[in-house]
């Protein structure tokens, strides 16, 4: 029997969210009986050097606890990664990838970027949806909500309903609501090549 299991490898500097995002949606498949698994890789330690994130998803225990090497879907949060050689955004990639990149330019300019045969490419502004939904540029909670346009590991309400109940404590109301916004719409803008 195999084991379906969805890994997802974040590719993005520190501060934008990146780690907060494979952690969140780690516990938030938690919710729905799914395993998850989430954790950062980081370089130097600071903000703006690139880093990475993990993420795995199955239905059964996950045994697995090493980098993904191979991803099944790849999510950048930062567009100027993919003219960085040492951030490696294609490594371990192939036919059947999937590429979600937080950008403004088309999924077939990207895809050109990428040169990855096989791959799919979707683009969403992530960046100008979180300034105009929480007034920061984080884009993390933005490429969650375009991730759920392309996998089905939950639907945009149970992921909203995760954010409510672990946002609920930590942060205003406008907040939470912002987060929200953001995850929709950028479920709505997810551009197909």
């Amino acid at each position: 029997m195999s084991v379906q299991m969805t890994e997802i490898r974040w590719h993005a500097r520190g501060g934008q969210g990146a780690k907060t995002a494979a952690l969140f949606l780690a516990e938030a498949v938690l919710e729905k009986g799914k395993y998850g698994q989430g954790f950062p890789e980081y370089g130097p330690e600071r903000r703006g050097a690139p880093m990475r994130g993990y993420t795995r998803i199955a239905d059964v225990p996950i045994r697995r606890h090493c980098m993904i090497e191979k991803p099944g879907i790849v999510i950048i949060l930062d567009p100027t990664l993919l003219d960085s050689p040492a951030a490696a955004v294609t490594a371990g990639t192939g036919k059947g990838t999937v590429f979600i990149v937080n950008t403004t330019e088309a999924p077939a300019t990207i895809g050109k970027k990428l040169a990855v045969k096989g791959a799919s490419v979707y683009t969403v502004d992530a960046t100008g949806i979180a300034l105009d939904t929480i007034g920061r540029p984080i884009p993390n909670m933005p490429m969650i909500g375009a991730f759920l346009a392309v996998n089905d590991v939950m639907t945009v309400e149970e992921l909203k309903g995760a954010l409510v109940q672990q946002l609920g404590s930590k942060f205003s109301q406008v907040v939470i609501d912002g987060n929200l916004n953001a995850v929709d719409r950028a479920n709505k803008e997810l551009v197909s090549a």
